[in-house]
């Protein structure tokens, strides 16, 4: 099972690419910033400290996008938002296209972040949408994931099972 991790992790960290494979390697602490809430503030990846986080870098014209951001919802409604938080990194350059899709997705419990200067996604690596991220709760990157391989959604779902179980086995109630 680990050499199958590790062989799915190297796979996933070639195709972003050498210089952002750096940064986003197996745990290193991510770019803090992600974005900005629709109040202006600032969107940290570190204000969620001590739960797995799952960023999913999207546009409003990535169908791939629009098909990833229900089943991370689904994930973050059964799961629960006291262990796991899905941020929603939109880097639409037109404001109205990302309000449009926002007003759609406004049943999301999804915390949205805009990132309309593409600031945040050049940092990550995000040259191909949708691109997702995993950050476990020590706040590192566990995962990534470039485009939406339907076909591997079992295993995503299985790496954030993972983090979310070191998460219960670690955290203040196991010790």
């Amino acid at each position: 099972m680990l050499q199958k991790l590790l062989l799915v992790l190297a796979i996933a960290c070639a195709t972003i690419g050498t210089a952002r494979a750096e940064i986003l390697g197996p745990r290193i602490a991510p770019p803090d910033v992600v974005g900005v809430d629709g109040n202006g503030a600032e969107v940290r990846v570190s204000a969620y400290h001590g739960k797995v986080v799952v960023l999913s870098f999207w546009a409003s014209w990535c169908g791939w996008c629009l098909k990833e951001l229900p089943v991370l919802e689904k994930i973050q409604r059964v799961v629960g938002k006291d262990r796991i938080e899905v941020i929603a990194v939109n880097i639409d350059k037109d404001r109205g296209d990302y309000l449009k899709m926002k007003r759609q997705l406004r049943k999301f419990e999804l915390t949205m972040a805009r990132d309309e200067n593409h600031t945040s996604a050049d940092q990550y690596g995000a040259n191909a949408l949708p691109f997702l991220v995993m950050v476990d709760k020590d706040g590192l990157v566990a995962h990534t994931w470039k485009g939406y391989p339907g076909s591997k959604l079992d295993l995503i779902v299985e790496q954030i099972n993972g983090l979310l179980d070191e998460s219960a086995q670690t955290g203040p109630a196991g010790g």
